[in-house]
């Protein structure tokens, strides 16, 4: 998806000062041409939002002028001598510092969440969703050292594969900066690991809100440690075990969580004196015979039934999560190596967010909630809408398509669902016409 409404915002929000700034800091050096750091980060972004996200489209547009503000007054621009190849571009994305991307991601989702909320939000702490998944990364032999497929026993798979943990904030819908590892092999991660590490980069006074995967001592202890409240599912189990015995009515309990000698690990062993004090709550959720038990731990001070409202919003990171996967084409990574990928793995983040914040915008204006709008359709209307932007004769002119575009964006609502599903929620497998190809046994 291609998309000038996204451009622009990505004008305000990445002067060239910003990455001559980065760069000068990193001590990196910087020649003078036509794929600056600013032009290939942009460029990047705007790969995958586009249906046909190939570095020859990409290219095409840069030639064609359709990035002429972000390109730098070397000899070559001023001649008007960019080649159609794709050479220059490829090299570029290569040498393009993984740091730097890092750096430029995490300043301007600061930048994005500021602008956001100038005006103030209404939740008095920042929720943010957490949860994880998985991508599927290309056949080359340094992914599959660094990310190793999975085996059963039916042999060895043939697609590398990555864990990932990111964190949404639930007002907003921006996703922070991800963390990964892989999967499979001797150096595989948890999800509870990587959740750990993400925890520490939200700021201080946030709420985590997990589900029963997350649900354990060390998510509870690692927000505690950096100031953060938490909304953790437990598994049935947990929580009997928590409470000291049988829980056979709803309640609201008291509880000091302390860890377990099944806590912990002998690289990050815990204190003896580590606890967690906070609440158990016991609810009652569903209607009729499908009513389940739900148990909650919470260090907020919140009443049991907004504790419980705002678990509900858990499932909000699901939708996110596919729209982040499908949409920006993040399902899986066509990457070379294990740099590159973890590149495109960032700035694809970073463009879901450039989306996320204008319909952001969209709801406020409609005021509604932002996870009322359809991710796919607000993509397509910006889409569509991208011609007639160029066509403006004036910035007058221009800046109304835009406001267009977002009005338009505003009526992407999400139809209302009033009755259950009359079919069970399934997937179904996908028919091959050959068969599935296993490892030649020699």
């Amino acid at each position: 998806m291609d998309s000038t409404a996204v451009f622009e915002l990505y004008l305000r929000l990445a002067p060239a000062e910003l990455f001559r700034l980065l760069q000068r800091q990193m001590g990196v050096t910087v020649r003078k041409g036509i794929y600056s750091a600013r032009l290939v980060i942009w460029m990047m972004i705007n790969q995958r939002l586009q249906a046909r996200g190939t570095l020859a489209s990409s290219v095409e547009q840069l030639v064609q002028g359709r990035f002429d503000p972000l390109l730098s007054r070397c000899k070559r621009v001023q001649d008007k001598r960019i080649a159609l190849s794709t050479g220059g571009y490829c090299q570029a994305r290569q040498h393009l510092p993984k740091l730097l991307v890092s750096r430029s991601m995490e300043e301007l989702i600061q930048r994005l969440r500021s602008r956001l909320l100038e005006g103030g939000s209404p939740r008095p702490q920042r929720v943010y969703l957490l949860d994880g998944s998985s991508l599927q990364l290309e056949h080359k032999a340094e992914l599959v050292k660094a990310f190793p497929p999975g085996s059963n026993q039916h042999g060895r798979s043939h697609w590398p594969v990555v864990r990932l943990v990111v964190l949404h904030d639930l007002e907003t819908g921006l996703a922070e900066r991800p963390y990964w590892g892989p999967l499979f092999g001797r150096h595989a991660v948890s999800e509870q690991g990587l959740a750990q590490r993400a925890i520490e980069h939200v700021p201080a006074g946030s709420v985590i809100v997990g589900d029963r995967n997350f649900g354990i001592f060390a998510t509870a202890y690692a927000a505690q440690q950096q100031g953060h409240k938490v909304v953790l599912r437990l598994t049935a189990v947990r929580a009997r075990s928590l409470r000291g015995g049988p829980i056979p009515r709803s309640g609201d309990y008291a509880v000091c969580w302390c860890a377990s000698r099944w806590d912990g690990s002998k690289q990050r062993p815990w204190p003896a004196d580590a606890r967690v004090e906070g609440r158990l709550i016991a609810w009652r959720v569903g209607r009729g015979k499908h009513q389940q038990w739900l148990y909650l731990f919470t260090t907020l001070e919140l009443p049991a039934e907004e504790v419980v409202k705002l678990y509900g919003c858990r499932w909000r990171i699901e939708t996110d999560l596919r729209s982040l996967k499908h949409t920006v084409s993040l399902q899986r990574i066509s990457a070379q190596s294990a740099d590159m990928m973890e590149k495109e793995l960032l700035l694809a983040v970073l463009a879901y967010n450039l989306v996320r914040a204008i319909m952001f915008q969209a709801a406020q204006r409609a005021r509604i909630d932002p996870r009322q709008l359809s991710f796919t359709y607000a993509c397509n209307i910006v889409l569509d809408g991208y011609p007639r932007v160029l066509a403006a004769r004036t910035a007058r002119q221009q800046q109304q398509e835009l406001e267009r575009i977002i009005d338009l964006v505003a009526q992407c609502r999400l139809p209302k669902r009033t009755k259950r599903r009359s079919y069970p929620r399934a997937v179904w497998g996908r028919g091959y016409h050959f068969p599935t190809r296993r490892r030649e046994e020699n």
